[in-house]
């Protein structure tokens, strides 16, 4: 079982990652779907993504939850039926979920130097202390943060430039703050990350680490 990795946030907050190693034939039949999962992969036309939502749901088996305790919202956020809080990311090779007793939020995404291109587009004040060393990683780090604010706060007139600032971080000490910043909204929550496997994972909470 590529069940890759497991973080202990501390008593309430768990993350899980799993390693996507499976045929999709493999995980469709060893899955088990609720009516509307199986019609949105049903609909599904890329197989990366197609594993990659499955392998989510292998991931609920981990933590001791199935298909059938999700269910999402019409703002297409993920919830748990006993009220516990979910989030959900997939990239390529790996599947991410966390489960939290508070509000979260989880990315994980693939380095590539393409992110350099398109920058622009969500980069705001973290330009004034983003160097060239590492700027991949820095770029993946700071978009995973933003992603990860975005999941917990589901706001359609969020604007990543704007209202979800980023403070400056080391790659080294896996961790920084990070700001929804939009009226009435003022929160702060911190940002824990890890790279691996040319991957970086990021997630947002208010919990402090055990």
């Amino acid at each position: 079982m590529p069940l890759y990795k497991t973080i202990i946030h501390n008593d309430t907050t768990t993350v899980f990652v799993w390693k996507i190693e499976e045929s999709l034939h493999d995980l469709e039949t060893t899955v088990q779907l609720n009516e509307r999962s199986q019609n949105r992969a049903n609909g599904m036309r890329s197989e990366s993504h197609k594993k990659g939502f499955l392998a989510v749901r292998k991931l609920l088996e981990v933590a001791g939850l199935s298909d059938f305790d999700l269910y999402y919202t019409e703002d297409g956020k993920p919830h748990l039926k006993d009220n516990r809080k979910i989030t959900i990311s997939h990239s390529f090779e790996f599947s991410v979920i966390a489960i939290s007793d508070t509000e979260i939020g989880i990315d994980i995404e693939k380095n590539r130097d393409k992110i350099q291109r398109i920058a622009s587009k969500f980069i705001g004040k973290e330009a004034d202390y983003l160097v060239e060393e590492n700027l991949t990683e820095q770029l993946t780090v700071v978009w995973g943060a933003k992603e990860s604010l975005f999941k917990i706060h589901p706001d359609g007139g969020l604007l990543f430039i704007e209202h979800l600032p980023i403070d400056e971080f080391n790659l080294y000490r896996k961790q920084t703050k990070g700001h929804i910043l939009k009226e009435p909204f003022n929160e702060s929550f911190n940002i824990y990350f890890d790279i691996f496997h040319g991957y970086t994972l990021v997630y947002a909470t208010n919990e402090i680490k055990a």
